[in-house]
């Protein structure tokens, strides 16, 4: 009598609950498989938004919500709270931090992505970037102390040091955090203080390239540039950085002399790098890795023999196939992202029906990116063509079009509602910091020119 398979359903254990493994869990909702959904932390987090937590526009609740939460009603959907430290592709399974192992039949890596200093980490200390929840809050942190700081320090350069805010990186992110920079500094906090004048703040947004928002056409470029200046933002482009400590940090120019600008409130949002589980691939599959150490994945986004393991996200290094159009590198933004999850999932299933994978087709559906109030830029693919506008038409498309992608009625409506009060008030009601300690005061430094 032959031997009977008494094992359960197909496992399917996915990696990272951003954009792509949300995605991709969602997609296998009603497919006979037991699925297992581990994060290192209990939340989706709506990262496009998270620089508004950094800025004090929005708490931490209204842009993440609970993973257990999400897939409450889900019933093939196990989720566990953990970090995945190791795979092992030979074996099949996947090592946590605790010593803990999970099994797959089919393994989705959606892992995400880091901060990437190009080669200097130690800037990360004096220049944070903004990726997670504790990025934010500490971001958050820096913002207001700084003012406080100010409030008390006497003397007029380091206090202008305290009140000088360096954002590094001219893409959406740095965008975005250098417009609202200005607006709590124009806009939210004078009245507030006695001793100085939170106008008075500088806001600087250094980008290294020849023009801020590279992925959009030169004419939103420059428009986008031309509402930074009228919030206040100052805007260097051709401005790559070489050095950043405690105290400031230090500006090669593509023409001119180097320069050093004191500040004590360095942003960085310049770039990104893969996620270690990305060598972790590497290293068990043979997968080769791109220079920011993203996976190559094949057309169906699966590896080079593993058709079980599907890598998606930033962490992938993934081309767009249309029909009768060579292949295009996939831009890392979350409707690649989500996009990629759904193709994942529907892999999986042809692969459990005996069924080849079908190849990764990318929609684009443009680029948006806010600069402050009443300002933003958008880049729409529609059937008409490109739709290209900016200003207040375009700030409450963006408005809109984010509210419309959080997760959650509630979220939706707590964000509509905290920004209505916002725009008519001014007001921030997220201003609170646990700690109140100012950021310790260093050496005075003597390197290099200051900036004008």
């Amino acid at each position: 009598m032959p031997a009977t398979d008494t094992r359960a359903r197909p496992r399917i254990v996915i990696i990272g609950c951003g954009f792509g493994g949300l995605e991709a869990a969602r997609a296998l909702r009603d497919a006979a498989v037991d699925i297992t959904l581990v994060d290192r932390t209990n939340h989706h987090l709506f990262q496009p938004l998270l620089y508004q937590v950094a800025t004090a526009g929005l708490s931490a609740p209204a842009i993440a919500a609970p993973v257990r939460h999400l897939f409450r009603k889900q019933a093939n959907v196990t989720t566990l709270l953990g970090e995945v430290t190791g795979i092992d592709a030979a074996a099949r399974q996947v090592t946590l931090a605790d010593g803990g192992v999970l099994p797959y039949d089919h393994l989705v890596v959606a892992a995400g992505a880091t901060h990437s200093y190009f080669g200097r980490d130690d800037w990360a200390a004096f220049a944070p970037g903004l990726k997670t929840l504790e990025d934010a809050f500490g971001i958050r942190r820096r913002i207001l102390v700084a003012f406080e700081a100010a409030e008390k320090e006497a003397d007029a350069a380091r206090r202008d040091a305290w009140l000088t805010f360096v954002v590094i990186g001219g893409g959406p992110t740095g965008v975005e955090m250098a417009g609202t920079l200005a607006e709590i500094a124009r806009q939210t906090l004078p009245g507030e203080f006695r001793r100085i004048d939170p106008a008075s703040a500088r806001v600087l947004l250094l980008e290294g390239s020849p023009r801020v928002l590279q992925a959009m056409p030169e004419s939103l470029s420059t428009r986008a540039c031309e509402q930074l200046s009228r919030l206040g933002v100052e805007v260097r482009t051709g401005a790559r950085v070489t050095a950043i400590d405690a105290a400031g940090l230090q500006v090669q120019p593509t023409e001119g002399e180097p320069y050093r600008i004191d500040s004590r409130c360095i942003v960085w949002a310049a770039g990104v790098a893969a996620s270690p589980l990305g060598r972790a691939l590497a290293q068990t599959t043979g997968a080769a890795l791109d220079r920011a150490g993203r996976v190559q994945v094949q057309a169906d986004l699966s590896l080079p023999g593993h058709p079980e393991i599907s890598v998606i996200g930033d962490l992938a290094a993934a081309q767009s196939h249309a029909p009768g159009r060579e292949p295009a590198p996939v831009p890392g933004v979350s409707p690649a992202a989500k996009q990629m999850g759904r193709t994942a999932a529907g892999n999986i299933l042809r692969r459990l029906a005996g069924q080849p994978g079908q190849a990764f087709r990318y929609r684009d559906y443009g680029n948006l990116a806010t600069i402050g109030r009443n300002a933003a830029v958008v880049d729409l693919t529609s059937p008409l063509g490109r739709l290209q506008f900016s200003g207040y038409p375009a700030w409450l498309f963006w408005l809109f079009a984010h509210i419309w992608f959080l997760i959650g009625f509630r979220n939706r409506l707590v964000v509509l509602i905290d920004w209505a009060w916002a725009y008519w008030s001014y007001d921030r009601h997220a201003r609170v910091v646990a700690e109140v300690d100012p950021l310790p005061v260093p050496e005075a430094s003597s390197a290099a020119v200051r900036s004008p």
